[in-house]
């Protein structure tokens, strides 16, 4: 055929291909396989008289053979070119000609901070994407209340409330313990032990009491909503909920951050009394305190307002802790080695946040005077 492509390699002074044919997308597999073949390093002429027809497919293979043989276009004498064919061979040979920009490296430690100021951005959208998709299922909650799920509330209210009172109390009545053991230790040098009440007093009930009980609970409660959510998320039973026109936030999440937010207050008024009370006993064991005089001097020392900085603190720890869990929950991908790394995650961000709330709160209290 006529139009069969081909590439000739001329012999002579100066050495010439000669391609010839239709280079055409019609004919692409054999136009590959002719420049892929070995051809003579001194090329130095490319004559195109013989090409028939020409399209961009065409074009920017003969611009590649003019590349393979020579670094600049100058190299390579091209030849042959029609009227109709210098405008399409043009474009090809200004095409690609400019070297990409050097991308300017950073140091390691800006690019370290690079990478941490990026995943605070995404970790932040997916905690407040959470945090909205919460706030509109309990406005739809306000709107309908009969849509609230009251016996999966109540269940999830049993399980991180009632459940963790035992080891909420046993942990807080040690961490109040040694506190005053510490207090009555050191301030025996000073001639001071009844400041130890004081001290007792103010960080069990305005930090102490509630910073334990909120970790406790992101160990506790946190990690156990991740377990479920992802364990769910993985056996496909949320995109059921989704098919049947249930909304899985409205079903499933809004009822444990309900029970969170009410039982984290209620946990951490008890794990207050349990410190202040393992406190009095150090006092009186340790510190030859009468009781008396332990509940006289922490009325002296602590006012309302050290209880009110440490219960305004537990909703706000408990929503915190409530979303995140969720939020990894819903992460988890279809395996067990997902289901272990989010759950490890969502401990790890509830606790982070958790403490660093807490310090927001006390900047915000001593700044207004409480």
């Amino acid at each position: 055929m006529a139009d069969q492509p081909d590439l000739l390699v001329v012999q002579g002074e100066p050495l010439t291909l000669r391609p010839s044919g239709a280079w055409t997308l019609d004919n692409v597999e054999t136009l590959e396989k002719l420049c892929a073949r070995s051809l003579p390093a001194e090329v130095a002429k490319l004559d195109v008289s013989q090409v028939t027809a020409l399209d961009t497919v065409g074009a920017w293979l003969i611009e590649k053979l003019s590349r393979r043989f020579s670094t600049s276009p100058a190299k390579v004498a091209l030849a042959g070119v029609s009227a109709s064919q210098a405008g399409l061979m043009q474009e090809m040979q200004d095409l690609n000609r400019r070297q990409p920009a050097a991308r300017r490296r950073n140091s390691a430690a800006l690019e370290l901070l690079e990478r941490v100021g990026r995943g605070v951005l995404a970790e932040s959208a997916s905690f407040l994407q959470m945090l909205g998709a919460v706030g509109i299922a309990l406005l739809g909650v306000l709107r309908h209340p009969r849509s609230l799920r009251l016996t999966s509330t109540i269940y999830q209210l049993y399980k991180v409330g009632w459940l963790a009172i035992p080891i909420m109390a046993l942990i807080t009545f040690l961490i109040g313990a040694i506190i005053a053991q510490q207090g009555f230790f050191h301030f025996r040098k000073f001639g001071a032990e009844s400041y130890t009440v004081d001290m007792v007093g103010i960080l069990v009930l305005r930090e102490i009491g509630v910073l334990i009980v909120a970790i406790m609970v992101a160990g506790r409660s946190g990690s156990a909503y991740t377990a479920e959510l992802g364990s769910m998320k993985m056996r496909e039973e949320i995109d059921a909920l989704s098919t049947m026109g249930l909304d899985p936030v409205a079903v499933l999440i809004l009822p444990r951050v309900a029970a969170l937010v009410i039982a984290l207050p209620i946990l951490t008024f008890i794990g207050s009394m349990a410190g202040l009370y393992g406190g009095g006993l150090v006092a009186q064991f340790y510190g030859d305190m009468a009781p008396a005089i332990y509940i006289e001097r922490l009325h002296e020392a602590v006012s309302v307002t050290s209880f009110k900085v440490g219960m305004l603190k537990a909703p706000f720890m408990a929503l915190v802790i409530g979303i995140v869990a969720c939020s990894e929950g819903l992460r988890v991908q279809g395996s067990a080695e997902s289901l272990g790394k989010q759950t490890t995650t969502s401990v790890v961000k509830s606790i982070f946040l958790v403490i660093v709330l807490d310090g927001l709160f006390a900047i915000f209290f001593a700044s207004i005077g409480m």
